[in-house]
């Protein structure tokens, strides 16, 4: 081979070489985010999703990348933001905060594949046909039991046995806030105590809310799963404080921001579930052919330190129940 030959082939080769290798990079596949809350309530699940993703080689920046679409608990902005979504082209959608997300993006799209994590009956709510066989394109998790109402009644008449009744604060614009009311109501006459709900749909009622609690010396608090509520655990937490109530949320961001107590399915374990069924449509599989997964174990945090700031007695059967203490 001539030397003139040879610099040409080389030179050929040196200039194909930044294509070749840009024609081996893998395609970016863009994941949507759908949450009805607030970035702060979404910052856990987003968390467990990346560190999921990541172990299964899926990494921001190389191959996977982005979007979100946070709706700051306006429930109205959910449609427009979902049908965003579908305009940028992702390749699946993960919604999160509620059935109205879920269902939101459900009107969005019949063709891309959409991961939920919700808290209430998948099929009830006509998201997908059956727990077992989804079909269409949605699948995902569920942090909905049976008997999640009656354990955390249970724990909260535990730890203050002597209140005349009790408080469950809601979020009227839930779609299920009804059946939570009733299916707490049953459980609350089974043992013996009254419930008075109480309404907030904004986290600037949440004073007034509280101050009308106090007013009528109910004794302790429940409050419902939403996106809204699990978004604010810090101020919740205050406000419960403020007013010496004996407080239970559904996840564990409550007694770690200050309040009482938590009793509900991990939201780890669920955000796990749903980034490795990211992965697997990622790879190929239809939503529709994944099972929608339920919890198989819920946790139960206790802050002792708020609970001697509150003058409480932790029963020891109490405290043995606990999957961890806040000292």
């Amino acid at each position: 081979m001539r030397r003139r030959d040879f610099i040409t082939l080389l030179g050929g080769a040196v200039a194909a070489s930044p294509l070749m290798a840009h024609a081996q990079q893998p395609a970016i596949q863009v994941i949507g985010v759908l949450y009805n809350g607030t970035d702060l309530g979404m910052a856990p699940q987003v968390a467990v999703l990346r560190r999921t993703l990541n172990e299964a080689g899926y990494v921001e920046g190389r191959n996977i990348a982005f979007e979100y679409r946070v709706a700051e608990n306006h429930v109205d902005r959910l449609p427009a933001l979902a049908v965003d979504l579908v305009r940028r082209g992702v390749a699946v959608i993960f919604v999160a905060g509620g059935v109205a997300t879920a269902l939101a993006a459900k009107a969005a799209t019949s063709t891309i594949p959409i991961v939920f994590g919700t808290g209430i009956d998948p099929v009830a709510a006509g998201l997908v046909a059956s727990l077992n066989r989804p079909g269409g394109n949605m699948t995902g998790t569920t942090v909905v039991s049976d008997v999640l109402r009656s354990k955390q009644l249970d724990l909260l008449r535990r730890i203050a046995p002597r209140a005349p009744a009790f408080a469950f604060l809601v979020d009227p614009a839930v779609v299920r806030t009804k059946d939570d009311a009733n299916d707490l109501e049953g459980a609350a006459s089974a043992l013996g105590w009254q419930m008075k709900v109480f309404n907030a749909r904004t986290e600037d009622e949440f004073s007034a809310v509280f101050a009308a609690m106090a007013e009528q010396r109910l004794g302790a608090l429940l409050i419902q799963d939403s996106g809204l509520f699990n978004g604010h655990p810090e101020g919740l937490a205050a406000l419960a404080m403020s007013i010496r109530m004996p407080t239970l949320s559904t996840f564990r961001e409550f007694p770690l921001a200050g309040g009482l107590m938590s009793y509900g399915a991990s939201r780890t374990d669920s955000g796990r579930q749903a980034a490795l069924y990211i992965v697997r449509i990622l790879k190929g599989e239809k939503p529709g052919d994944l099972p929608v997964v339920r919890p198989t174990r819920f946790e139960f945090v206790l802050n002792l330190k708020t609970a001697k700031a509150l003058g409480l007695t932790v029963p020891d059967t109490l405290l043995a129940l606990a999957d961890e203490v806040i000292e």
